[in-house]
Parts: C-alpha cells; sequence; structure tokens
C-alpha cells in the first residue's frame, strides 16, 4: 500500500510539474488575437459621357472599353473645359494636330497644352 501512495504521489507531481513548477521560466506572452484581414473595397473609376469618351470609342485603340473611355470622359470632365474637351477629342482622329498644338509658340496653345498634360496625368493615375 505504501509503494502505491508512493507511485500515486510522483505521478502527481509529475503531472502539475513537480520540483521545476517554482523555477523561474521565461514569462509566456498570451497570444495576439488575429488581426483582421485588411478590409478590400472595391473602388468604381468614374464614368461619363461626352466628346472624349464618344471619340476613344470609336477609336481603333486596343485598350478602349466603355469602362475606360467613360472614365477618360468623367476625368475631363473635371479638368477640362468643355471647348478643351471637344479639341482634345479631334486628337483621336488627327494625332498630327496634337503634336502641331505641342509645338507651337501661340500662347493660347500652349496654355491648352499645359492644360492637356494635367488632364493626361490625372487620367492615367484616375483610369490606370
Amino acid at each position: 500500500m505504501k509503494r502505491i501512495l508512493i507511485v500515486g504521489l510522483i505521478l502527481a507531481l509529475a503531472g502539475c510539474g513537480g520540483v521545476n513548477r517554482f523555477k523561474s521560466q521565461p514569462k509566456r506572452t498570451p497570444a495576439r488575437a488575429a488581426q483582421p484581414a485588411a478590409l478590400v473595397i472595391p473602388v468604381s473609376k468614374p464614368r461619363a459621357t461626352g466628346p472624349l469618351s464618344n471619340a476613344c470609342m470609336a477609336s481603333d485603340r486596343k485598350a478602349r472599353s466603355p469602362d475606360l473611355c467613360g472614365c477618360i470622359q468623367a476625368v475631363a470632365d473635371k479638368t477640362l473645359s468643355g471647348s478643351q474637351q471637344r479639341r482634345a477629342a479631334s486628337f483621336y482622329n488627327d494625332p498630327q494636330k496634337a503634336q502641331d498644338t505641342r509645338t507651337s509658340d501661340r500662347s493660347s496653345n500652349k496654355a491648352f497644352w499645359d492644360a492637356y498634360v494635367g488632364y493626361g496625368k490625372r487620367a492615367a493615375k484616375t483610369c490606370g
């Protein structure tokens, strides 16, 4: 009976850590709560219709699509006047006209070209 009691005590001590239970152990840090996954909200690109959208859709460019052309028009609506939009739309049919405008010495052409370049950068960032 004494042996059974001793074996039971040894098993009980072994199960609860025995003598090593009180030795200094590195502190356990509580498990961190799982970080929630980043919430991804699909953002639709702006879309509009107008002279640039129509010219874009009528062009033979491979990348044209209603979404892209609509986005380009929406950016144009925020950055170019109506007459500037019509002028820029004419570049789709006549790329040489764009080159002539870019290289022109006239101040009105330079002002338009600066606005057009700004529009192009914004459209690339927004629609690209």
